[in-house]
């Protein structure tokens, strides 16, 4: 059952909380589940409707939090559980800038902040269950990650290169000194 006030409730009460506050400093009580969920494509839902205010989901995601492989939204007093499909954000436009080992990359998240590629927001890159494909990500804050979309995959892929690292040739990117691997480089026809 939603709140007394909808989704307007909710937002009080995050703002009271201070948006954009460390909420992994924040430790408050668990208050329950609510019907929201984030699509595998970064969308935001609430009572199974797409949340249509941009500023609501931005003030949202800045109290995410993950607990044991469990999302929720924290204020300084509750916590709410939610549902999260893949990844809570989604990488949606990419940002390259210089060449080989020393090249830069961003990505800006559905919310619009963006993130530079580098020692704290690594990339990972996983095997999709039941397909040969992978699935890349760029970490975001704490335990929170963006699944980067798959065209911008492609215009990552298109940067790769082979190289060593340990004992193995791997297919990945090099992005300010470091490499990033996707798969082992015998599997790159695997990637198409």
């Amino acid at each position: 059952m939603p709140p007394p006030g909808g989704l307007d409730a909710i937002a009080a009460q995050v703002r009271g909380g201070g948006g954009g506050a460390p909420v992994h400093l924040w430790n408050p009580p668990y208050c329950g589940d609510l019907d929201i969920r984030i699509g595998a494509d970064g969308t935001w839902y609430y009572l199974k409707s797409p949340i249509g205010r941009m500023p609501l989901v931005k003030l949202f995601s800045s109290v995410l939090k993950r607990e044991d492989g469990r999302f929720f939204l924290v204020t300084p007093v509750e916590k709410i559980g939610i549902i999260v499909d893949d990844a809570p954000f989604a990488a949606v436009e990419m940002r390259v800038e210089g060449d080989g080992a020393d090249r830069r990359i961003a990505f800006r998240t559905q919310v619009d902040d963006w993130i530079e590629v580098g020692e704290a927001h690594p990339l990972r890159f996983e095997k999709e269950d039941g397909t040969e494909g992978v699935k890349p990500y760029v970490h975001v804050r704490g335990d929170l990650w963006a699944r980067v979309s798959r065209a911008l995959f492609h215009d990552l892929a298109s940067l790769g290169e082979v190289a060593s690292r340990d004992g193995r040739n791997w297919f990945g990117i090099s992005i300010a000194g470091t490499f990033y691997p996707m798969v082992d480089a015998a599997e790159i026809e695997g990637l198409t």
